[in-house]
């Protein structure tokens, strides 16, 4: 069985068909799935989703695409987090793509979850774009290294890897990887050791190939799989088993979850 590790059903794309985004995760053999929150507003809503599936777990957190909106506090995210179906922490990170400095507001909430990822003792969903130099500084200067976590939607450069992983965190391919002008990414694909790797959606968006320019969901995570299997000259059920294995190591209360 897969496991797309990054999605965001709450979202409006998806919402209103998550019961046949369910049978369709069925189908193909996709048992569980991560609901990521992307701003304190919504944490309420994606518990509500996640309640009655045992195979959906959620996150809390507030992405850094959104300057205007309630910051968390580590409190906030702490007790948040208290809740069963709660795993991760994020997405969190920096994204300097759009816009410009002073960029200090995302630097502090990032800090802000990596020490309530530290203290509630769940691992972390980083988000980074145009911006890994400051990303890993932040995560060494935080000991983002004593939570752990993934960097997820990886398209960064294969030095960038290796210093997440140095620090203990999973990289996670998403549907880019499938995409034919993502050659660079796609050597780092091959590089990454299957035990630190995770495979995901980030479903409504980045459909893989053959659905580019589609609407994403988690049914679609084995084609990411698929790909990199490909590219590596490997099985198709080498990346299932490590991925999905790695997915309830890194997130253990999912893990305890599904066992109970």
């Amino acid at each position: 069985m897969f496991v797309d590790s990054h999605c965001h059903l709450d979202f409006p794309e998806l919402a209103p068909d998550v019961p046949q985004i369910l049978d369709d995760m069925a189908r193909n053999r996709v048992s569980h799935a991560l609901v990521v929150a992307v701003s304190k507003p919504e944490w309420a809503r994606i518990r509500e989703l996640v309640a009655p599936h045992d195979n959906l777990f959620a996150s809390v957190g507030v992405h850094p695409d959104y300057p205007d909106t309630e910051e968390p506090t580590v409190e906030d995210l702490v007790q948040a987090a208290a809740d069963p179906k709660i795993v991760a922490i994020g997405e969190t990170g920096l994204d300097y793509y759009r816009g410009s400095e002073p960029f200090d507001w995302q630097r502090e909430r990032f800090r802000v979850h990596i020490r309530a990822s530290r203290q509630c003792g769940l691992p972390l969903i980083i988000h980074t774009r145009s911006a890994a130099r400051d990303t890993l500084d932040i995560m060494a200067q935080e000991g983002a290294d004593a939570a752990g976590g993934v960097m997820h939607c990886f398209t960064e450069t294969w030095d960038v890897a290796q210093a997440a992983m140095e620090l203990g965190f999973y990289i996670s391919f998403s549907g880019i990887v499938t995409f034919r002008n993502a050659t660079a990414l796609q050597e780092v694909a091959c590089r990454v050791p299957l035990e630190r790797m995770l495979i995901e959606t980030d479903a409504p968006y980045l459909a893989p190939v053959p659905f580019r320019g589609k609407r994403n969901d988690p049914s679609k995570v084995p084609h990411v799989a698929q790909k990199i299997a490909d590219l590596r000259g490997i099985a198709l059920e080498e990346v299932e088993a490590h991925t999905t294995a790695n997915f309830f190591k890194l997130f253990s209360k999912a893990a305890t979850a599904v066992s109970t």
